[in-house]
Protein backbone atom coordinates (compact mmCIF):
# COMPACT_ATOMS: atom_id res chain seq x y z
CA UNK A 1 0.00 0.00 0.00
CA UNK A 2 1.26 3.36 -0.67
CA UNK A 3 2.97 4.93 2.15
CA UNK A 4 0.80 8.36 2.54
CA UNK A 5 -2.29 6.07 2.04
CA UNK A 6 -1.14 3.78 4.86
CA UNK A 7 -0.47 6.51 6.99
CA UNK A 8 -3.74 7.53 6.67
CA UNK A 9 -5.17 4.56 7.39
CA UNK A 10 -3.09 3.96 10.28
CA UNK A 11 -4.14 7.36 11.78
CA UNK A 12 -7.94 6.80 10.97
CA UNK A 13 -7.83 3.23 12.97
CA UNK A 14 -5.54 4.83 15.96
CA UNK A 15 -8.62 7.78 16.12
CA UNK A 16 -11.19 4.81 16.22
CA UNK A 17 -9.72 2.78 18.78
CA UNK A 18 -9.29 5.57 20.91
CA UNK A 19 -12.67 7.41 20.82
CA UNK A 20 -14.92 4.21 20.40
CA UNK A 21 -13.15 2.18 23.06
CA UNK A 22 -15.27 -0.21 25.04
CA UNK A 23 -18.16 0.61 22.30
CA UNK A 24 -15.56 -0.62 19.73
CA UNK A 25 -15.60 -4.71 17.85
CA UNK A 26 -13.81 -4.86 15.27
CA UNK A 27 -12.31 -2.39 12.31
CA UNK A 28 -12.22 -4.04 9.20
CA UNK A 29 -10.64 -3.24 5.44
CA UNK A 30 -12.68 -5.06 2.85
CA UNK A 31 -12.60 -4.62 -0.88
CA UNK A 32 -8.97 -3.50 -3.44
CA UNK A 33 -7.40 -2.21 -0.65
CA UNK A 34 -7.39 -5.50 1.47
CA UNK A 35 -5.77 -7.20 -1.36
CA UNK A 36 -3.34 -4.80 -2.05
CA UNK A 37 -4.51 -4.12 -5.02
CA UNK A 38 -5.53 -0.24 -4.71
CA UNK A 39 -5.52 2.04 -8.24
CA UNK A 40 -5.58 5.58 -8.88
CA UNK A 41 -9.53 5.36 -9.07
CA UNK A 42 -10.01 3.14 -6.10
CA UNK A 43 -11.21 3.78 -2.26
CA UNK A 44 -10.16 2.36 0.51
CA UNK A 45 -13.69 0.62 1.78
CA UNK A 46 -13.52 -0.21 5.77
CA UNK A 47 -16.21 -1.28 8.01
CA UNK A 48 -16.34 -0.18 11.37
CA UNK A 49 -18.54 -2.63 13.84
CA UNK A 50 -19.44 -1.17 16.80
CA UNK A 51 -20.87 -3.05 20.02
CA UNK A 52 -23.51 0.19 20.51
CA UNK A 53 -23.79 3.50 18.60
CA UNK A 54 -22.97 6.34 20.94
CA UNK A 55 -24.00 10.06 19.26
CA UNK A 56 -21.89 11.70 21.94
CA UNK A 57 -18.96 9.29 20.91
CA UNK A 58 -19.55 9.86 16.73
CA UNK A 59 -19.72 13.66 17.53
CA UNK A 60 -16.35 13.64 18.90
CA UNK A 61 -14.99 11.30 15.94
CA UNK A 62 -16.38 13.60 13.61
CA UNK A 63 -14.26 16.69 15.08
CA UNK A 64 -11.49 14.69 14.62
CA UNK A 65 -11.31 14.39 10.70
CA UNK A 66 -8.40 14.82 8.84
CA UNK A 67 -7.59 16.07 5.62
CA UNK A 68 -5.49 13.39 4.46
CA UNK A 69 -8.63 10.75 5.28
CA UNK A 70 -10.02 12.34 2.57
CA UNK A 71 -7.07 12.63 0.29
CA UNK A 72 -7.06 8.82 0.83
CA UNK A 73 -10.42 8.12 -0.19
CA UNK A 74 -11.40 6.51 2.71
CA UNK A 75 -14.99 5.66 2.90
CA UNK A 76 -16.46 4.41 6.15
CA UNK A 77 -19.52 1.97 6.80
CA UNK A 78 -20.35 2.01 10.93
CA UNK A 79 -22.76 -1.00 11.76
CA UNK A 80 -23.48 -2.43 15.02
CA UNK A 81 -23.09 -6.17 15.72
CA UNK A 82 -26.46 -7.16 15.55
CA UNK A 83 -27.08 -5.54 12.20
CA UNK A 84 -24.77 -7.68 10.65
CA UNK A 85 -27.45 -10.12 9.53
CA UNK A 86 -29.80 -7.91 8.36
CA UNK A 87 -27.44 -5.56 6.46
CA UNK A 88 -26.06 -8.93 4.39
CA UNK A 89 -29.32 -10.06 3.50
CA UNK A 90 -30.51 -6.16 2.34
CA UNK A 91 -27.28 -5.90 0.85
CA UNK A 92 -25.89 -9.31 -0.76
CA UNK A 93 -23.71 -8.46 -3.07
CA UNK A 94 -21.17 -6.05 -1.11
CA UNK A 95 -21.72 -7.94 1.98
CA UNK A 96 -20.93 -11.46 -0.08
CA UNK A 97 -18.10 -9.68 -1.36
CA UNK A 98 -16.85 -8.51 1.89
CA UNK A 99 -16.61 -12.19 2.79
CA UNK A 100 -14.69 -12.85 0.01
CA UNK A 101 -12.08 -10.10 0.45
CA UNK A 102 -11.68 -8.67 4.16
CA UNK A 103 -8.70 -8.11 6.44
CA UNK A 104 -9.33 -7.39 10.17
CA UNK A 105 -7.72 -4.17 11.58
CA UNK A 106 -8.38 -4.66 14.71
CA UNK A 107 -10.55 -7.05 16.89
CA UNK A 108 -12.01 -10.14 15.92
CA UNK A 109 -13.45 -11.12 12.49
CA UNK A 110 -17.39 -10.09 12.46
CA UNK A 111 -17.66 -11.73 8.83
CA UNK A 112 -15.83 -14.78 9.17
CA UNK A 113 -19.10 -16.97 9.43
CA UNK A 114 -21.43 -14.30 7.16
CA UNK A 115 -24.41 -16.14 5.59
CA UNK A 116 -26.40 -14.92 2.72
CA UNK A 117 -29.37 -16.54 1.59
CA UNK A 118 -29.33 -17.71 -1.57
CA UNK A 119 -32.34 -15.95 -2.77
CA UNK A 120 -31.40 -12.76 -0.84
CA UNK A 121 -28.50 -12.91 -3.04
CA UNK A 122 -30.38 -13.34 -6.39
CA UNK A 123 -32.86 -10.50 -5.87
CA UNK A 124 -29.80 -8.34 -4.77
CA UNK A 125 -27.58 -8.94 -7.37
CA UNK A 126 -30.81 -8.47 -10.27
CA UNK A 127 -31.08 -5.07 -8.27
CA UNK A 128 -27.35 -3.54 -8.66
CA UNK A 129 -27.00 -5.15 -11.89
CA UNK A 130 -30.41 -3.31 -13.17
CA UNK A 131 -28.97 -0.43 -10.94
CA UNK A 132 -25.91 -0.31 -13.17
CA UNK A 133 -27.49 -0.60 -16.62
CA UNK A 134 -29.87 2.68 -16.06
CA UNK A 135 -26.93 4.72 -14.77
CA UNK A 136 -24.98 3.30 -17.89
CA UNK A 137 -27.65 4.50 -19.93
CA UNK A 138 -28.29 7.54 -18.46
CA UNK A 139 -24.33 8.36 -18.56
CA UNK A 140 -24.52 8.03 -22.45
CA UNK A 141 -27.44 9.67 -23.55
CA UNK A 142 -27.81 12.71 -21.02
CA UNK A 143 -23.71 12.87 -21.01
CA UNK A 144 -22.36 11.85 -24.37
CA UNK A 145 -20.84 14.19 -25.51
CA UNK A 146 -18.21 14.93 -22.50
CA UNK A 147 -15.58 12.60 -21.90
CA UNK A 148 -14.46 13.01 -18.45
CA UNK A 149 -18.01 12.31 -17.43
CA UNK A 150 -18.18 8.93 -19.29
CA UNK A 151 -14.94 7.71 -18.10
CA UNK A 152 -16.17 8.84 -14.50
CA UNK A 153 -18.71 6.45 -15.19
CA UNK A 154 -17.12 3.90 -16.60
CA UNK A 155 -14.40 4.24 -13.64
CA UNK A 156 -17.85 3.79 -11.09
CA UNK A 157 -19.33 0.86 -12.15
CA UNK A 158 -15.77 -1.01 -12.17
CA UNK A 159 -16.43 -2.12 -8.77
CA UNK A 160 -19.74 -2.54 -8.64
CA UNK A 161 -19.63 -4.82 -12.34
CA UNK A 162 -16.53 -6.83 -10.31
CA UNK A 163 -18.08 -7.77 -7.40
CA UNK A 164 -21.59 -8.75 -9.63
CA UNK A 165 -19.50 -11.15 -11.58
CA UNK A 166 -17.58 -13.02 -8.61
CA UNK A 167 -21.40 -13.57 -7.26
CA UNK A 168 -22.83 -14.08 -10.79
CA UNK A 169 -20.04 -17.43 -11.12
CA UNK A 170 -20.49 -17.64 -7.50
CA UNK A 171 -24.25 -18.72 -7.77
CA UNK A 172 -23.53 -20.47 -10.84
CA UNK A 173 -21.25 -22.82 -9.05
CA UNK A 174 -18.06 -22.06 -11.03
CA UNK A 175 -15.96 -19.41 -8.86
CA UNK A 176 -13.25 -17.62 -9.74
CA UNK A 177 -10.31 -16.60 -7.19
CA UNK A 178 -11.21 -13.03 -7.48
CA UNK A 179 -13.25 -10.43 -8.47
CA UNK A 180 -10.96 -9.26 -11.25
CA UNK A 181 -10.40 -12.90 -12.83
CA UNK A 182 -14.47 -13.29 -12.14
CA UNK A 183 -14.93 -10.35 -14.84
CA UNK A 184 -12.57 -11.66 -16.65
CA UNK A 185 -14.39 -14.97 -17.41
CA UNK A 186 -17.48 -13.29 -17.57
CA UNK A 187 -17.03 -10.30 -20.09
CA UNK A 188 -14.84 -12.76 -22.46
CA UNK A 189 -12.19 -10.55 -22.54
CA UNK A 190 -9.44 -8.04 -20.64
CA UNK A 191 -11.36 -5.46 -20.35
CA UNK A 192 -7.71 -3.67 -20.92
CA UNK A 193 -9.41 0.05 -21.30
CA UNK A 194 -11.32 -0.61 -17.40
CA UNK A 195 -7.87 -1.42 -16.25
CA UNK A 196 -6.06 1.66 -18.18
CA UNK A 197 -8.67 3.91 -16.51
CA UNK A 198 -8.47 2.28 -13.02
CA UNK A 199 -4.46 2.60 -13.25
CA UNK A 200 -4.79 6.33 -14.32
CA UNK A 201 -7.98 7.71 -13.49
CA UNK A 202 -8.10 8.86 -17.26
CA UNK A 203 -8.33 7.47 -20.87
CA UNK A 204 -6.86 8.85 -24.37
CA UNK A 205 -9.46 10.89 -26.51
CA UNK A 206 -12.56 8.76 -27.42
CA UNK A 207 -12.11 5.76 -25.51
CA UNK A 208 -14.51 6.65 -22.77
CA UNK A 209 -17.84 6.31 -25.52
CA UNK A 210 -16.93 3.16 -26.67
CA UNK A 211 -16.09 1.98 -22.72
CA UNK A 212 -19.07 2.60 -21.44
CA UNK A 213 -21.02 1.32 -24.42
CA UNK A 214 -19.11 -2.41 -23.67
CA UNK A 215 -19.86 -2.08 -20.42
CA UNK A 216 -23.33 -1.47 -20.62
CA UNK A 217 -23.55 -4.30 -22.90
CA UNK A 218 -21.77 -6.59 -20.23
CA UNK A 219 -24.21 -5.38 -17.83
CA UNK A 220 -27.14 -5.98 -19.81
CA UNK A 221 -26.07 -9.69 -20.39
CA UNK A 222 -24.75 -10.56 -16.54
CA UNK A 223 -28.53 -9.26 -15.80
CA UNK A 224 -30.06 -12.15 -18.34
CA UNK A 225 -28.10 -14.74 -16.69
CA UNK A 226 -29.15 -13.36 -13.15
CA UNK A 227 -32.82 -13.85 -14.26
CA UNK A 228 -32.26 -17.08 -15.39
CA UNK A 229 -31.43 -18.45 -11.95
CA UNK A 230 -34.47 -17.01 -10.33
Amino acid sequence: MDPVIQRALDGFVSAVRETFADDLRAIVLFGSAAEDRLRATSDVNLIIVLHRFDPTRAAAFAALQAPEWTAAQLRHMWLRGDEIAEAAAAFAVKFLDVRRRHRVLHGDDPFAALDVPRAAAVAQLKQTLLGLVLNLRHHLIARGQFEDSLAMAAADASGPLRASAAELLELEGAPAPTPKEALQRVAGDTLAELSRLRDEAALPAGQAGPLTRKLLGLAERMLERVRALA
